[in-house]
């Protein structure tokens, strides 16, 4: 292994992978190494990932350990984080993360911390950890707050975590806003070979707060619609859709609803592309109110110029604005009216669709966050 690497990026993810998250790695990490003249990535891995990687002046390295207690292999992630860090310890200028696992061996360094905060870990372990004391969930919150505190900035991708990380403990003057990008699909991709002749698409994972259980009631009331498919492209394997496959089937809709699981991200783009609308039925939940995201399927599907139909929360208002139609989240009965009105009105759809594109043509590329978050990079630098 090469020492003296002047920037890490850190995260407790899986890079790469078919979530939208890997797709915001790529591009936030490409930005950093790309001035600081390469440096060190630090991951999740598994799935027969190499534990080390060189790509050019970068050096890629993933955390394999087997540790079924999530919190237990966030801990033993940062330690390990703590043994990659130490050789450049002398020569680290910048470390960007995206968790306190990550933030606690990166500001041991003496390093300037970016801290990207796209989620937290106190408002999101109850959604995969329903037990979770909330004991353990106040520790976690002060270990937020110690970690913010001392960012020499924050990035956030929405005014919805912005407020969340303030009231953290974050500087406000220190919150940078780096929303989400996309890059527009190529003109003429080819229809994907699997593709039914007429379908509704749902790009994403499947946690309970997705409301992808929202979207198939919502599709059961469109019955009528006997040309119409439903296509599912899952971020997670096939047993994580099984209580939502069973859902299809009690609702009569499983012979209508087609899945793909894990595509590559590439190939995504043709999918959305081809889609009569995108649907986005993201739940009202603190997850989603309190947190916020910026849903990179949402920004793929107007770079796509496709259509997007979703929930109208604050978040998804800032991303979509007028370039989408917003329906009340948890409602199935009016995601249903909406998409079918529509349909009536395909020529509007497309307009609409179109519009959406050159909104992220103009300011919301992939591009486009990589120079906000370099002007981050400069003020924390100094330059």
């Amino acid at each position: 292994m090469a020492d003296g690497h002047r920037a890490a990026y850190v995260a407790f993810d899986r890079f790469p992978s078919s979530k939208g998250s890997a797709v915001h790695i790529r591009h936030m990490a490409a930005e950093l190494f790309a001035r600081y003249d390469g440096g060190l990535l630090c991951v999740l891995g598994g799935g027969g990932l190499p534990a080390y990687q060189r790509e050019g002046n970068v050096e890629i390295v993933r955390f394999d350990a087997v540790v079924p207690n999530l919190l237990d292999r966030a801990e033993a992630f940062s330690a390990w984080v703590t043994e990659q860090l130490a050789p450049h310890r002398d020569s680290l200028e910048l470390c960007h993360v995206r968790d306190p696992w990550g933030a606690l061996p990166a500001l041991a360094t003496g390093a300037r911390l970016v801290y990207e905060a796209n989620g937290l870990p106190s408002i999101e372990l109850p959604y995969a950890w329903p037990l979770v004391a909330p004991s353990t969930l106040g520790k976690i919150r002060e270990l937020e707050q110690w970690c913010l505190s001392r960012a020499a900035a924050v990035v956030v991708p929405s005014y919805v975590i912005e407020r969340a990380v303030i009231a953290r403990g974050a500087a406000p003057d220190r919150v940078r806003l780096v929303p989400n990008g996309a890059d527009p699909a190529p003109a003429g991709l080819p229809r994907p070979a699997a593709a039914p002749a007429r379908y509704l698409i749902y790009v994403g994972a499947l946690q309970p707060w997705q409301g992808v259980d929202v979207l198939l009631r919502a599709f059961a009331r469109l019955a009528d619609l006997t040309d119409l498919a439903l296509v599912i492209c899952s971020s997670v394997s096939p047993n994580r859709a099984r209580p939502l496959r069973r859902l299809a089937d009690r609702l009569e809709i499983a012979g209508r609803v087609h899945w793909q699981h894990q595509l590559p991200h590439p190939e995504v783009a043709a999918w959305l592309a081809h889609a009569e609308l995108s649907v986005a039925p993201l739940t009202a939940t603190p997850r989603n109110l309190e947190q916020g995201c910026s849903p990179i399927k949402v920004w793929e599907s107007m770079a796509a110029g496709t259509a997007v139909v979703a929930s109208d929360l604050p978040v998804i208002r800032e991303v979509l604005g007028e370039h989408g139609r917003l329906v009340p989240p948890d409602r199935p009965a009016e995601l249903a009216r909406a998409i079918r009105v529509m349909l009536e009105y395909p020529d509007a759809c497309r307009a609409l669709g179109e519009r959406a594109r050159r909104h992220v043509e103009a300011g919301f590329t992939w591009q486009h966050a990589r120079a906000r978050l370099a002007a981050v990079y400069d003020t924390v630098a100094g330059r």
